[in-house]
């Protein structure tokens, strides 16, 4: 917590990193003060998600006196008080800005004596509603203590109060407290509007959004984006291409890098290389391509994952080398991985390397998945990974020695993957067993299958899928008594096999 006490205390000890900060506490004309408060402002702006900054900031403005409301500077403190605010609002424990909040009170009422209330304003209160439906900790009390504080203040009809307030209630999933709030309010901008639609799509109540999306005077390009990425995300690729499609058509909007990059999922994930070309053609006649890399790069993955490596290729080639990204490089490279062009995703990259550009984490999971189900030979899969590790300082992770094992079971080479399974220092062992026990499934290895069913069941026993394999590892080798012991383990221990599922309708 961020009370004044603790935070005199600590001050001390902390050495700032702000520049000539120690000179701020014996400014005392007018004009130096609207100076430094100009600069420390700017300090907040820049260093917005730089929490150890932020901190040393809030200590400096409580030390330096800075957060003390008095009649005559209380604009000029609150130019500091807001964006300090923002940040912590922002940050991964937003309850922060309540901390701040509450601070600042009790600053001010000891500080003045007749008691008036501190002159917070509009942005103060619409800081605060957006702490409390922050996604990392969205807290409806706290919330509603602030809809009474805003009503008693005389912000019921103020626009950027109660546009926070509807989507705070939307958050936490009281529908009817966000209509009742959205039905009151006396003035509606288009803000609000998308409020009440981006709340409601995200609780996936996609009627309702529509509903609104209907009533809206004035659309904009941002109310249909959200219902078109909320339809993509849960998996309903046709309705997101409908609605994609009346924006265009019936209210002539066009989209935005984040309509795109939303409407490019649903494209793929209907498999249609004709819609992904027309898709192409739209945003390139409007003026995205190529100035626009994450479109461009979104474009590459859409025609892969459509099926259409050549088109992918040929669209990667045609953007210029200085204007391609790590991105850019890591999204054809896994591309040709999806493909099975194992030489194609190394000469990719080996390409890669030649302009200077050192991969991530991501990069080197496709290049290696790509050495793997390319058929590629273990020596060069081997020299990739070791590369990783020794030139680009990359450590392994789960997926990393995924790859590696999987190459293994490629080979047929079980017992090599086992015994790199037992040395694996990683936490995640089971997916890496589980992939393992697939293998003795093809290969019929039954005794490597109890050993490895026994490792993943100090693991994780409530994995139906293990029992069922291992059941059926031995039914196919005749072992119909030991096969149905791992049925009758799973109902002793109540574990039940997810259902599998397609895409095929």
């Amino acid at each position: 917590m961020f009370l004044f006490s603790s935070l005199c205390r600590t001050t001390a000890n902390r050495s700032l990193t702000i520049k000539h900060s120690c000179s701020y506490s014996t400014l005392l004309s007018e004009g130096e003060i609207n100076i430094s408060i100009q600069h420390l402002h700017s300090l907040l702006r820049k260093n917005i998600s730089n929490l150890r900054i932020i901190h040393q900031l809030h200590s400096h403005f409580t030390t330096c006196g800075l957060l003390l409301l008095d009649q005559k500077q209380s604009s000029e403190k609150l130019f500091l008080f807001n964006p300090l605010l923002r940040c912590y609002s922002l940050s991964e424990n937003p309850l922060r800005a309540y901390f701040l909040y509450d601070q600042l009170q009790q600053l001010h009422f000891l500080s003045h004596h007749n008691q008036r209330l501190p002159p917070f304003d509009s942005f103060t209160y619409n800081l605060l509603l957006k702490a409390s439906s922050n996604p990392r900790f969205p807290s409806l009390l706290l919330g509603i203590g602030l809809h009474g504080l805003t009503l008693k203040l005389g912000f019921e009809s103020h626009v950027y109060v109660q546009t926070p307030l509807v989507g705070m209630y939307l958050v936490s999933g009281n529908i009817i407290h966000a209509y009742k709030v959205f039905d009151e309010m006396p003035e509606r901008n288009p803000v609000t509007w998308n409020e009440m639609i981006t709340g409601l799509t995200n609780l996936g109540e996609f009627e309702k959004a529509l509903c609104f999306l209907e009533k809206m005077p004035n659309r904009t390009v941002v109310s249909w984006t959200s219902i078109i990425d909320g339809y993509a995300r849960v998996n309903k690729p046709n309705d997101a291409i409908l609605l994609f499609s009346r924006m265009v058509a019936c209210d002539a909007i066009n989209p935005n890098e984040i309509t795109i990059l939303a409407i490019l999922p649903a494209v793929w994930n209907l498999g249609d290389q004709r819609m992904c070309g027309s898709v192409h053609a739209y945003v390139g006649k409007i003026g995205f391509v190529p100035c626009d890399i994450r479109v461009t790069n979104a474009l590459i993955d859409a025609y892969a994952k459509c099926g259409c490596i050549q088109s992918a290729l040929r669209f990667f080639i045609e953007i210029p080398n200085e204007r391609k990204n790590l991105v850019s490089w890591t999204t054809m490279i896994s591309a040709f991985a999806m493909h099975g062009m194992g030489k194609e995703a190394v000469s990719m990259f080996k390409d890669m390397e030649k302009f200077g550009l050192n991969p991530n984490r991501v990069t080197m999971i496709s290049v290696l998945n790509a050495c793997s189900h390319g058929g590629l030979a273990e020596e060069e899969f081997l020299e990739f990974f070791n590369k990783m590790v020794s030139k680009y300082k990359i450590m392994p992770d789960v997926k990393h020695y995924g790859c590696l094992i999987d190459m293994l079971r490629r080979k047929g080479r079980l017992e090599e993957a086992e015994k790199i399974a037992l040395e694996i220092p990683i936490e995640q062992k089971a997916v890496i067993w589980r992939m393992l026990l697939g293998a003795c499934s093809v290969y019929d290895d039954a005794e490597m299958a109890e050993r490895v069913t026994r490792k993943l069941m100090e693991l994780e026993r409530s994995h139906g899928g293990d029992y069922v394999l291992m059941s059926n590892i031995f039914s196919g080798i005749g072992r119909f008594t030991d096969a149905q012991r791992y049925r009758k383990q799973m109902d002793l221990r109540g574990v039940a096999k997810l259902r599998g599922h397609s895409q095929l309708t």
